[in-house]
Protein backbone atom coordinates (compact mmCIF):
# COMPACT_ATOMS: atom_id res chain seq x y z
CA UNK A 1 0.00 0.00 0.00
CA UNK A 2 0.74 3.71 -0.61
CA UNK A 3 1.09 5.89 2.18
CA UNK A 4 -0.25 9.49 2.09
CA UNK A 5 2.33 12.21 2.22
CA UNK A 6 0.24 14.10 4.93
CA UNK A 7 1.16 11.33 7.27
CA UNK A 8 4.87 12.05 6.87
CA UNK A 9 5.88 15.27 8.12
CA UNK A 10 7.70 14.98 11.76
CA UNK A 11 6.02 16.83 14.09
CA UNK A 12 8.79 19.55 14.29
CA UNK A 13 8.29 19.77 10.38
CA UNK A 14 4.55 20.70 10.60
CA UNK A 15 5.00 22.77 13.94
CA UNK A 16 7.17 25.23 11.16
CA UNK A 17 4.57 24.92 8.51
CA UNK A 18 2.10 26.64 10.81
CA UNK A 19 4.40 29.46 12.11
CA UNK A 20 4.84 29.88 8.22
CA UNK A 21 7.67 28.26 7.43
CA UNK A 22 8.80 25.87 5.53
CA UNK A 23 12.32 23.68 5.73
CA UNK A 24 12.74 23.16 2.43
CA UNK A 25 13.62 19.61 2.11
CA UNK A 26 11.97 17.06 -0.03
CA UNK A 27 9.32 14.57 0.97
CA UNK A 28 8.94 10.93 -0.95
CA UNK A 29 5.56 8.38 -0.61
CA UNK A 30 6.31 5.76 1.48
CA UNK A 31 6.96 2.94 -0.70
CA UNK A 32 6.33 -0.47 -1.04
CA UNK A 33 8.95 -3.57 -1.45
CA UNK A 34 9.18 -6.83 0.22
CA UNK A 35 8.05 -7.71 3.62
CA UNK A 36 10.71 -8.66 6.12
CA UNK A 37 12.83 -11.52 5.31
CA UNK A 38 11.80 -12.92 8.89
CA UNK A 39 8.80 -11.83 11.46
CA UNK A 40 9.91 -12.68 14.88
CA UNK A 41 8.02 -14.65 17.12
CA UNK A 42 5.44 -13.09 18.99
CA UNK A 43 6.35 -12.69 22.57
CA UNK A 44 6.03 -15.24 24.52
CA UNK A 45 3.87 -13.91 27.84
CA UNK A 46 4.54 -17.46 29.85
CA UNK A 47 7.69 -16.17 31.59
CA UNK A 48 5.33 -12.56 32.72
CA UNK A 49 7.02 -11.38 35.68
CA UNK A 50 4.78 -10.05 38.75
CA UNK A 51 4.08 -6.38 38.88
CA UNK A 52 5.66 -4.09 40.86
CA UNK A 53 4.70 -4.26 44.47
CA UNK A 54 3.90 -0.29 44.66
CA UNK A 55 1.56 1.35 42.35
CA UNK A 56 -1.65 3.84 42.43
CA UNK A 57 -3.73 1.87 40.91
CA UNK A 58 -6.49 -1.13 41.52
CA UNK A 59 -5.92 -4.70 40.04
CA UNK A 60 -8.07 -4.04 37.56
CA UNK A 61 -6.24 -1.07 36.29
CA UNK A 62 -3.28 -2.67 36.84
CA UNK A 63 -4.45 -5.46 34.75
CA UNK A 64 -5.12 -2.96 31.86
CA UNK A 65 -2.39 -1.37 31.63
CA UNK A 66 -0.45 -4.71 31.49
CA UNK A 67 -2.36 -5.13 28.45
CA UNK A 68 -1.62 -2.05 27.20
CA UNK A 69 1.96 -2.12 27.39
CA UNK A 70 2.26 -5.89 26.44
CA UNK A 71 0.54 -4.94 22.66
CA UNK A 72 2.73 -1.60 23.10
CA UNK A 73 5.47 -4.03 23.02
CA UNK A 74 4.26 -6.13 19.93
CA UNK A 75 4.48 -3.65 17.49
CA UNK A 76 8.48 -2.15 18.75
CA UNK A 77 8.98 -6.31 18.42
CA UNK A 78 7.09 -7.36 15.28
CA UNK A 79 7.73 -4.08 13.57
CA UNK A 80 11.55 -4.44 13.61
CA UNK A 81 14.25 -5.77 10.93
CA UNK A 82 15.74 -8.33 13.59
CA UNK A 83 19.13 -7.58 11.36
CA UNK A 84 19.17 -3.59 12.05
CA UNK A 85 17.12 -3.52 15.34
CA UNK A 86 15.85 -0.59 13.26
CA UNK A 87 12.13 0.12 14.11
CA UNK A 88 9.73 1.09 12.37
CA UNK A 89 8.29 4.76 12.07
CA UNK A 90 4.70 3.42 11.87
CA UNK A 91 2.84 0.40 10.42
CA UNK A 92 -0.86 -0.21 9.51
CA UNK A 93 -2.10 -2.49 12.03
CA UNK A 94 -4.78 -3.62 10.16
CA UNK A 95 -3.02 -5.42 7.25
CA UNK A 96 0.28 -6.44 6.31
CA UNK A 97 2.32 -3.44 6.20
CA UNK A 98 5.30 -3.69 3.84
CA UNK A 99 6.40 -0.18 4.71
CA UNK A 100 10.41 0.53 5.19
CA UNK A 101 10.82 3.89 6.94
CA UNK A 102 12.23 3.48 9.65
CA UNK A 103 12.59 6.46 12.39
CA UNK A 104 15.64 6.71 15.00
CA UNK A 105 12.82 8.23 17.21
CA UNK A 106 10.92 4.75 17.09
CA UNK A 107 13.63 2.77 17.87
CA UNK A 108 14.92 4.67 20.73
CA UNK A 109 11.46 4.36 22.32
CA UNK A 110 11.85 0.46 21.17
CA UNK A 111 14.83 -0.23 23.06
CA UNK A 112 13.86 1.41 26.13
CA UNK A 113 10.29 -0.99 25.30
CA UNK A 114 12.43 -3.84 25.38
CA UNK A 115 14.36 -2.94 28.53
CA UNK A 116 10.58 -2.93 30.36
CA UNK A 117 9.04 -6.11 28.19
CA UNK A 118 12.30 -8.35 29.59
CA UNK A 119 11.69 -6.88 33.26
CA UNK A 120 7.92 -7.60 33.16
CA UNK A 121 8.42 -11.50 31.20
CA UNK A 122 6.87 -10.21 28.31
CA UNK A 123 10.12 -11.94 26.26
CA UNK A 124 13.14 -13.92 27.69
CA UNK A 125 15.99 -12.18 28.57
CA UNK A 126 18.54 -14.07 25.58
CA UNK A 127 15.87 -12.63 23.06
CA UNK A 128 15.64 -9.28 24.38
CA UNK A 129 19.88 -8.83 24.73
CA UNK A 130 20.17 -10.23 21.40
CA UNK A 131 17.91 -7.71 19.92
CA UNK A 132 19.47 -4.95 21.86
CA UNK A 133 23.13 -5.97 20.81
CA UNK A 134 21.83 -6.59 17.46
CA UNK A 135 20.48 -3.04 17.57
CA UNK A 136 23.73 -0.87 19.32
CA UNK A 137 25.75 -2.73 16.96
CA UNK A 138 24.55 -1.86 13.66
CA UNK A 139 24.02 1.91 15.02
CA UNK A 140 27.80 1.83 16.11
CA UNK A 141 29.47 0.29 12.79
CA UNK A 142 26.56 0.53 9.76
CA UNK A 143 23.70 3.65 10.46
CA UNK A 144 25.24 6.77 8.64
CA UNK A 145 25.81 9.74 11.41
CA UNK A 146 27.74 12.90 11.24
CA UNK A 147 29.05 14.05 13.86
CA UNK A 148 27.51 11.26 15.89
CA UNK A 149 23.83 12.27 15.55
CA UNK A 150 21.66 10.14 13.46
CA UNK A 151 19.52 11.17 10.17
CA UNK A 152 16.04 11.27 11.34
CA UNK A 153 14.47 8.81 8.67
CA UNK A 154 16.10 5.65 7.53
CA UNK A 155 15.25 2.58 5.15
CA UNK A 156 14.86 0.13 8.22
CA UNK A 157 16.81 -2.96 5.75
CA UNK A 158 20.08 -0.88 5.19
CA UNK A 159 19.99 2.14 7.11
CA UNK A 160 20.45 4.59 4.11
CA UNK A 161 19.59 7.56 4.70
CA UNK A 162 15.65 7.92 3.31
CA UNK A 163 13.69 11.61 1.90
CA UNK A 164 16.80 13.61 2.06
CA UNK A 165 16.08 13.85 5.80
CA UNK A 166 17.49 16.36 8.23
CA UNK A 167 20.40 14.86 10.69
CA UNK A 168 18.21 15.35 14.07
CA UNK A 169 19.21 16.93 17.28
CA UNK A 170 16.17 15.90 19.02
CA UNK A 171 15.31 12.42 17.38
CA UNK A 172 19.03 11.61 18.11
CA UNK A 173 18.10 12.52 21.33
CA UNK A 174 15.52 10.08 21.92
CA UNK A 175 17.54 7.08 20.80
CA UNK A 176 20.12 8.03 23.33
CA UNK A 177 17.79 7.43 25.77
CA UNK A 178 17.21 4.50 24.77
CA UNK A 179 20.26 3.37 24.28
CA UNK A 180 21.38 4.64 27.97
CA UNK A 181 18.44 2.63 29.57
CA UNK A 182 19.54 -0.35 27.55
CA UNK A 183 23.18 -0.26 29.25
CA UNK A 184 22.25 0.21 32.43
CA UNK A 185 19.19 -2.65 32.72
CA UNK A 186 21.11 -5.78 30.94
CA UNK A 187 24.07 -4.32 32.98
CA UNK A 188 26.51 -6.62 30.12
CA UNK A 189 29.28 -6.38 28.76
CA UNK A 190 28.74 -5.83 24.90
CA UNK A 191 25.70 -3.57 25.35
CA UNK A 192 27.80 -1.06 27.75
CA UNK A 193 30.94 -0.92 25.42
CA UNK A 194 28.44 -0.53 22.82
CA UNK A 195 26.92 2.30 24.50
CA UNK A 196 29.62 4.27 25.74
CA UNK A 197 30.92 4.15 21.85
CA UNK A 198 27.51 5.62 20.86
CA UNK A 199 27.12 8.44 23.26
CA UNK A 200 30.95 9.42 23.36
CA UNK A 201 30.85 10.23 19.61
CA UNK A 202 28.45 12.30 19.41
CA UNK A 203 29.74 16.11 19.09
CA UNK A 204 27.75 18.53 21.17
CA UNK A 205 29.89 20.95 20.83
CA UNK A 206 29.50 21.25 16.98
CA UNK A 207 25.78 21.76 17.42
CA UNK A 208 26.41 24.72 19.70
CA UNK A 209 29.87 26.46 17.87
CA UNK A 210 28.02 29.68 17.25
CA UNK A 211 25.04 29.44 19.88
CA UNK A 212 23.67 28.79 22.98
CA UNK A 213 20.73 27.70 21.15
CA UNK A 214 20.86 24.15 19.30
CA UNK A 215 19.85 24.21 15.96
CA UNK A 216 16.79 21.16 15.27
CA UNK A 217 18.82 19.90 12.68
CA UNK A 218 21.38 19.49 9.78
CA UNK A 219 21.72 18.90 6.14
CA UNK A 220 24.79 18.42 4.20
CA UNK A 221 23.24 19.82 1.48
CA UNK A 222 22.16 22.53 3.17
CA UNK A 223 24.27 22.95 6.74
CA UNK A 224 22.58 23.60 10.30
CA UNK A 225 18.88 24.62 9.68
CA UNK A 226 17.68 28.01 10.52
CA UNK A 227 15.01 26.52 13.67
CA UNK A 228 16.36 26.63 17.04
CA UNK A 229 15.32 24.77 20.69
CA UNK A 230 14.60 28.44 21.98
CA UNK A 231 11.59 27.98 23.64
CA UNK A 232 10.36 25.06 26.31
CA UNK A 233 9.54 22.21 24.83
CA UNK A 234 10.89 18.44 24.56
CA UNK A 235 14.54 20.01 24.33
CA UNK A 236 15.15 20.05 27.70
CA UNK A 237 16.31 16.44 26.84
CA UNK A 238 18.93 17.49 24.06
CA UNK A 239 20.07 19.75 26.26
CA UNK A 240 20.34 17.37 29.45
CA UNK A 241 22.37 15.11 27.67
CA UNK A 242 24.60 17.44 26.19
CA UNK A 243 25.73 18.77 29.32
CA UNK A 244 25.80 15.56 30.91
CA UNK A 245 28.76 14.40 27.89
CA UNK A 246 32.35 13.74 29.22
CA UNK A 247 33.89 13.78 25.67
CA UNK A 248 31.70 16.93 24.13
CA UNK A 249 29.98 18.87 27.08
CA UNK A 250 27.64 21.46 26.26
CA UNK A 251 28.30 24.25 28.25
CA UNK A 252 26.28 25.30 31.22
CA UNK A 253 24.88 28.37 29.85
CA UNK A 254 23.26 26.63 27.42
CA UNK A 255 20.28 25.83 30.01
CA UNK A 256 19.14 28.86 30.73
CA UNK A 257 19.53 29.99 27.00
CA UNK A 258 16.06 28.82 25.66
CA UNK A 259 12.80 31.06 27.21
CA UNK A 260 10.01 29.61 29.05
CA UNK A 261 7.00 31.65 28.96
CA UNK A 262 3.81 31.30 31.52
CA UNK A 263 0.62 30.50 30.46
CA UNK A 264 -2.60 31.11 32.07
CA UNK A 265 -5.55 28.78 31.78
CA UNK A 266 -8.98 29.05 34.63
CA UNK A 267 -6.48 30.55 37.02
CA UNK A 268 -3.55 27.91 36.23
CA UNK A 269 -0.18 29.06 35.77
CA UNK A 270 2.58 26.97 33.97
CA UNK A 271 5.40 27.27 31.62
CA UNK A 272 4.33 25.63 28.18
CA UNK A 273 4.52 26.46 25.02
CA UNK A 274 2.54 27.41 21.33
CA UNK A 275 2.63 23.84 21.05
CA UNK A 276 0.92 20.56 21.55
CA UNK A 277 0.56 18.56 24.68
CA UNK A 278 3.84 15.93 23.96
CA UNK A 279 6.24 19.02 24.73
CA UNK A 280 5.65 18.06 28.21
CA UNK A 281 5.86 14.50 28.16
CA UNK A 282 9.03 13.61 25.95
CA UNK A 283 11.80 14.66 27.81
CA UNK A 284 10.00 13.02 31.03
CA UNK A 285 9.79 9.76 30.14
CA UNK A 286 13.28 9.40 31.03
CA UNK A 287 14.94 12.20 33.15
CA UNK A 288 13.23 12.05 36.44
CA UNK A 289 12.00 15.23 37.76
CA UNK A 290 9.91 13.94 40.51
CA UNK A 291 11.13 16.02 43.49
CA UNK A 292 13.56 18.30 41.87
CA UNK A 293 14.05 21.84 40.45
CA UNK A 294 16.32 24.17 38.93
CA UNK A 295 16.07 27.93 39.36
CA UNK A 296 13.01 28.59 36.84
CA UNK A 297 10.59 25.52 37.95
CA UNK A 298 9.66 22.39 38.91
CA UNK A 299 8.86 20.77 35.70
CA UNK A 300 7.26 17.26 37.08
CA UNK A 301 4.61 19.29 38.50
CA UNK A 302 4.58 21.98 35.76
CA UNK A 303 3.39 18.84 33.60
CA UNK A 304 1.08 17.89 36.38
CA UNK A 305 -0.85 21.24 35.84
CA UNK A 306 -0.89 21.43 32.25
CA UNK A 307 -2.20 18.05 30.95
CA UNK A 308 -5.29 18.94 33.78
CA UNK A 309 -5.81 22.26 32.37
CA UNK A 310 -5.61 20.38 29.25
CA UNK A 311 -8.34 18.19 30.57
CA UNK A 312 -10.31 21.17 31.35
CA UNK A 313 -9.71 22.72 27.75
CA UNK A 314 -10.94 19.50 26.42
CA UNK A 315 -14.04 19.21 28.24
CA UNK A 316 -14.86 23.10 27.89
CA UNK A 317 -14.86 22.33 24.05
CA UNK A 318 -17.32 19.43 24.81
CA UNK A 319 -19.92 22.34 23.84
CA UNK A 320 -19.28 22.55 20.42
CA UNK A 321 -17.49 18.67 20.43
CA UNK A 322 -20.24 16.35 21.95
CA UNK A 323 -17.57 13.39 21.82
CA UNK A 324 -15.07 15.62 24.18
CA UNK A 325 -16.03 15.10 28.25
CA UNK A 326 -14.33 13.91 31.34
CA UNK A 327 -14.08 10.42 30.58
CA UNK A 328 -12.60 11.37 26.67
CA UNK A 329 -10.41 14.01 25.89
CA UNK A 330 -6.62 14.42 25.03
CA UNK A 331 -5.32 16.23 21.42
CA UNK A 332 -1.71 16.03 20.59
CA UNK A 333 0.02 16.08 17.27
CA UNK A 334 -1.52 13.09 15.27
CA UNK A 335 -2.82 11.67 12.38
CA UNK A 336 -6.54 12.95 11.26
CA UNK A 337 -9.10 12.01 8.23
CA UNK A 338 -7.54 14.73 6.48
CA UNK A 339 -3.77 13.68 7.51
CA UNK A 340 -1.34 14.35 9.94
CA UNK A 341 -2.29 17.69 11.77
CA UNK A 342 -0.68 19.16 14.41
CA UNK A 343 -3.25 20.61 16.71
CA UNK A 344 -4.02 21.19 20.64
CA UNK A 345 -4.14 23.80 23.47
CA UNK A 346 -5.08 25.79 25.21
CA UNK A 347 -4.98 27.95 23.02
CA UNK A 348 -6.61 26.20 20.60
CA UNK A 349 -4.51 25.51 17.50
CA UNK A 350 -5.08 23.24 14.58
CA UNK A 351 -8.15 22.65 13.18
CA UNK A 352 -9.71 21.14 16.24
CA UNK A 353 -13.08 18.71 15.04
CA UNK A 354 -13.74 15.96 17.92
CA UNK A 355 -10.71 13.79 17.03
CA UNK A 356 -9.39 12.32 19.95
CA UNK A 357 -5.66 11.34 20.43
CA UNK A 358 -5.11 8.26 22.34
CA UNK A 359 -1.42 8.99 23.09
CA UNK A 360 -2.11 12.60 25.32
CA UNK A 361 -3.44 11.09 27.70
CA UNK A 362 -1.47 7.78 27.60
CA UNK A 363 1.61 9.99 27.64
CA UNK A 364 0.37 12.07 30.70
CA UNK A 365 -0.43 8.92 32.78
CA UNK A 366 2.20 9.88 35.52
CA UNK A 367 1.17 13.27 35.93
CA UNK A 368 -2.44 12.24 35.97
CA UNK A 369 -3.06 8.92 37.07
CA UNK A 370 -6.89 8.33 37.64
CA UNK A 371 -7.80 11.67 34.70
CA UNK A 372 -6.01 9.85 32.20
CA UNK A 373 -6.29 5.92 33.06
CA UNK A 374 -10.33 6.62 33.38
CA UNK A 375 -9.88 8.05 29.34
CA UNK A 376 -7.59 5.04 27.93
CA UNK A 377 -9.99 2.37 29.70
CA UNK A 378 -13.31 4.46 28.48
CA UNK A 379 -11.44 4.35 24.80
CA UNK A 380 -10.58 0.34 25.17
CA UNK A 381 -14.16 -0.30 26.17
CA UNK A 382 -16.25 2.12 24.23
CA UNK A 383 -14.74 2.11 21.37
CA UNK A 384 -13.19 -1.34 19.92
CA UNK A 385 -12.55 -0.06 16.45
CA UNK A 386 -9.60 2.03 18.12
CA UNK A 387 -7.71 -1.01 19.34
CA UNK A 388 -5.41 -3.09 17.50
CA UNK A 389 -2.64 -5.83 18.30
CA UNK A 390 -0.24 -3.28 19.23
CA UNK A 391 -2.95 -1.09 21.72
CA UNK A 392 -4.48 2.08 20.48
CA UNK A 393 -4.54 3.33 17.02
CA UNK A 394 -2.87 6.71 16.59
CA UNK A 395 -6.46 8.41 16.63
CA UNK A 396 -10.16 8.54 16.09
CA UNK A 397 -12.91 10.46 15.66
CA UNK A 398 -16.15 9.17 17.11
CA UNK A 399 -18.19 12.45 15.45
CA UNK A 400 -16.92 11.30 11.65
CA UNK A 401 -16.95 7.38 12.45
CA UNK A 402 -13.17 7.86 11.78
CA UNK A 403 -10.62 5.31 12.77
CA UNK A 404 -7.29 5.43 12.33
CA UNK A 405 -5.35 2.68 10.78
CA UNK A 406 -1.83 3.47 11.37
CA UNK A 407 0.11 2.90 14.92
CA UNK A 408 2.97 5.94 15.10
CA UNK A 409 5.95 5.19 16.94
CA UNK A 410 7.00 7.88 19.13
CA UNK A 411 2.95 7.81 20.63
CA UNK A 412 2.80 4.34 21.07
CA UNK A 413 6.28 4.16 22.76
CA UNK A 414 5.33 7.44 24.98
CA UNK A 415 2.35 5.85 26.39
CA UNK A 416 3.87 2.09 27.18
CA UNK A 417 7.49 4.50 28.56
CA UNK A 418 4.86 6.88 30.97
CA UNK A 419 2.64 4.04 31.81
CA UNK A 420 5.30 2.16 33.46
CA UNK A 421 6.50 5.15 35.01
CA UNK A 422 3.54 5.17 36.36
CA UNK A 423 3.31 2.30 37.42
CA UNK A 424 6.63 1.19 38.79
CA UNK A 425 8.84 4.47 38.25
CA UNK A 426 11.46 1.43 36.05
CA UNK A 427 12.06 3.96 33.27
CA UNK A 428 13.07 7.05 35.80
CA UNK A 429 15.21 4.60 37.89
CA UNK A 430 16.98 2.97 35.02
CA UNK A 431 17.67 5.73 33.30
CA UNK A 432 18.88 7.94 36.07
CA UNK A 433 21.53 5.56 37.30
CA UNK A 434 23.33 6.56 34.38
CA UNK A 435 26.36 9.22 34.79
CA UNK A 436 25.30 11.05 32.35
CA UNK A 437 21.78 12.02 33.28
CA UNK A 438 23.20 12.58 36.91
CA UNK A 439 25.53 15.00 35.40
CA UNK A 440 23.47 16.93 32.97
CA UNK A 441 20.93 17.63 35.81
CA UNK A 442 23.52 18.72 38.17
CA UNK A 443 25.08 21.07 35.85
CA UNK A 444 21.58 22.55 35.17
CA UNK A 445 21.25 23.32 38.70
CA UNK A 446 18.68 20.57 39.64
CA UNK A 447 18.16 19.96 43.21
CA UNK A 448 15.85 17.65 45.69
CA UNK A 449 13.24 19.79 47.35
CA UNK A 450 10.02 18.93 48.77
CA UNK A 451 7.10 20.06 46.61
CA UNK A 452 4.04 21.79 48.47
CA UNK A 453 1.56 20.22 48.69
CA UNK A 454 -1.80 20.89 47.00
CA UNK A 455 -3.73 24.04 48.09
CA UNK A 456 -0.79 25.18 50.00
Amino acid sequence: MIHSREHLGSRRRLLRQMAGISMGLPLAPWMDIAALAQKPRPADRQHKAPAAPQTPFSPEEEQFLDDLEHSNFLFFWEQASPQTGLIKDRCNARTIDTGIVASIASTGFGLTAICIAEKRGFIPHQDARLRVIATLTFLWHTLPTHRGFYYHFANINTGERIWDSEVSSVDTAILLCGILTCRRHFDDRDIIQLAHAIFDRVDWTWLSEDTALLPQGWTPEFGFLPYKWDFYSELMMIYLLGMGSSTHPLHPSAWSAWKRITFEYDGERYIGSFAPLFVHQYSQAWFDFRGKRDKYADYFQNSAIATDVHRRFCVELGKEFPDYSDDLWGITASDSDKGYVIWGGPPAMGPIDGTVVPAAAGGSIPFQPAATVRVLKNIRARYPQAWSRYGFVDAFNPLKNWYDHDIVGIDTGITMLMAENARSSFVWETFMKNPEAQKGMAVAGFQSYSPAAPGT
